[in-house]
């Protein structure tokens, strides 16, 4: 048991900490460099961006965070791992905000922008980024990425118990 708890562990914090990584990565560097850019690019940009996470890998990491916290955690209800529960519990919430928080408000501004269609053939490219609410996106990300960087330090924390409670 202590085997698989730790290999799901271990999936959950590598998984989390890329995700985590990405989102900051948007939060730091991506959204105040196209910030800085015209309407056309920033659309083109953003678009192309969209389309290029939208891949295995990532999704495997985006979506396997959740999931191998989820087993982490069943993995510890008995015995010596329960001082992982509280923990892993925490992680399991955060990163529950985060992919509510992707779900319900940056996906549908990503697809909106996506829908606009090709930015060689938008007429108004400023009322389409003025429509995509770059603020509002920037807003949510910084929330999703606060709460994806606690998680990951939960993961973390539980990780070096695991090592004390197996080692």
């Amino acid at each position: 048991m202590s085997l698989f708890r730790g290999a799901a562990l271990f999936l959950a914090v590598l998984a989390t900490g890329i995700v985590t990584g990405v989102l900051q990565l948007y939060a730091h560097t991506v959204m105040p460099g196209l910030r800085r850019v015209d309407d056309r690019t920033f659309v083109g940009a953003f678009q192309a961006l969209d389309r290029a996470i939208v891949n295995p890998l990532f999704l495997l990491a985006f979506l396997g965070a959740f999931a191998f916290t989820g087993l982490a955690a069943a993995l510890s209800l008995g015995g010596a791992a329960r001082p992982l529960l509280p923990w892993l519990a925490a992680a399991l919430v955060l990163y529950l905000a985060v992919l509510v928080v992707t779900f319900r408000v940056n996906v549908p501004l990503n697809d909106a922008l996506k829908a606009a269609g090709d930015p060689d053939r938008i007429a108004d490219l400023a009322a389409v980024r003025e429509r995509f609410n770059e603020a509002l996106w920037i807003r949510w990300n910084l929330v999703r990425t606060l709460a994806a960087t606690a998680a990951f330090a939960c993961l973390v924390r539980a990780l070096m118990l695991h090592g004390r409670v197996t080692g």
